[in-house]
């Protein structure tokens, strides 16, 4: 199986297993997956009322770039990184885009 595919099913199962997750949890909103094959780019979107108070939140943003997958945003207290880990991802395809290039090479993960 080409590498790109394989991290897609990866990343969707990943992602879809947290917003299912964060969907079962008591405050009054819901978890969504967008998944954009074409661009790269995979999100889980919690949106919705909690009482009074409106909620639009991207918890998890990854991207597939150059069969590498990206972590742009995540706030999650485990890290997406340990899923992608125990999904079989070796750490040099994982990127920790959140952190600055000069602190990537002190992560242990790929640095570009």
């Amino acid at each position: 199986m080409d590498t790109r595919l394989k991290y897609q099913d990866i990343i969707k199962t990943i992602l879809q297993d947290h917003a299912d997750y964060r969907a079962n949890l008591p405050d009054g909103y819901t978890s969504q997956v967008l998944f954009d094959d074409q661009h790269g780019q995979y999100l889980v979107l919690d949106i919705g009322w909690s009482g009074d108070k409106y909620l639009h939140n991207t918890p998890i943003h990854l991207s597939l770039i150059n069969n590498k997958i990206w972590i742009q945003y995540d706030d999650t207290e485990e890290g997406v990184a340990t899923d992608l880990l125990q999904a079989g991802v070796p750490k040099e395809d994982i990127v920790l885009g959140f952190r600055h290039p000069k602190v990537r090479i002190y992560t242990g993960f790929a640095v570009i």
